[in-house]
């Protein structure tokens, strides 16, 4: 059977979590893909749960999807749902609920991925509705729904809570469309993005601390470009009551081949640097909890 997620908690917590919802490869039994085997791990966050490993050890929590996204996305509206997917093209929302496609779906990536790259099918048949209502029952909800315990519990007992969402992107979509904010118009790829959805997930201070931190070790960062963060760090954050989401992505190129999926030499390194991040995050955790207790 597969596994819909797994924990990893430290023996003394802070209201800090991480979670990775894209580099799972449990794959179902019931999967049916066309594709190829490797087209899907493409298509994964490969090896970002192991370069956030050592995040139990600073005090954070690590919450990891065991099953691809590419079956079911989470980072995707529960109700993004293509109909060009469907069988018949028809969703009964009198069973179901309501269906809100979104230009996701319109490309083929909504909550269930219908292309695996732009003109290449990942399934030979549509889908039936109650096959897409299954996943989002077995899969969808009980990840959103430990996620939300994590947050809610951490923010229950510590009145603050940090919430970092992992991702990696490919080399070939990191390049920011503004590139004259970075360097001119010759700005080079992106080697990290941060996404606060235009500083509504979490505090500038929080956004910013965490971006001058990255430079700091050498990587060119952006904020929200090209990449604002989707349905993970909107749906769980509120920087006004004290809930702060950020989304990271992390340049495939750093630490992988991305046509034969193997580490590359710089791979420890990275994942070293991740390290650091991850310390620079449990300091910060750390810190803004000190004047609140003394209030």
């Amino acid at each position: 059977m597969t596994r819909i997620f797994s924990i990893h908690k430290p023996k003394k917590g802070l209201p800090l979590i991480f979670d990775s919802p894209h580099s799972g490869q449990d794959y179902p039994l019931d999967f049916n893909y066309i594709c190829s085997r490797a087209d899907l791990e493409r298509a994964e966050d490969k090896y970002v749960d192991d370069l956030f490993s050592r995040v139990p050890a600073y005090g954070g929590t690590l919450l990891l999807a065991e099953f691809p996204r590419s079956y079911i996305d989470a980072n995707r509206a529960i109700d993004d749902i293509d109909l060009d997917l469907i069988e018949g093209g028809h969703w009964p929302a009198e069973l179901y609920g309501p269906i809100f496609p979104t230009a996701r779906s319109d490309a083929g990536i909504g909550l269930i991925r219908r292309l695996i790259r732009p003109g290449e099918p990942l399934y030979g048949s549509k889908l039936c509705a109650e096959t897409v209502h299954r996943r989002i029952h077995d899969f969808y909800i009980p990840y959103h729904k430990k996620l939300e315990e994590l947050i809610e519990s951490a923010h229950f007992n510590f009145g603050e809570v940090w919430h970092i969402n992992c991702h990696s992107m490919p080399n070939a979509s990191a390049r920011p469309r503004l590139p004259i904010a970075i360097s001119g118009l010759n700005a080079k790829n992106a080697d990290f993005v941060i996404g606060d959805r235009d500083g509504s997930t979490a505090s500038q201070h929080f956004t910013r601390a965490l971006r001058e931190f990255i430079k700091n070790l050498g990587y060119t960062v952006t904020i929200n470009d090209p990449y604002k963060g989707v349905e993970l760090i909107r749906r769980y954050s509120n920087p006004a009551r004290g809930r702060h989401s950020l989304q990271i992505e992390i340049n495939k190129a750093l630490y992988m081949n991305e046509l034969t999926l193997e580490k590359s030499n710089n791979y420890n390194a990275l994942k070293s640097d991740i390290e650091k991040i991850v310390l620079f995050l449990s300091d910060y955790v750390s810190a803004q909890l000190i004047p609140r207790a003394a209030d």
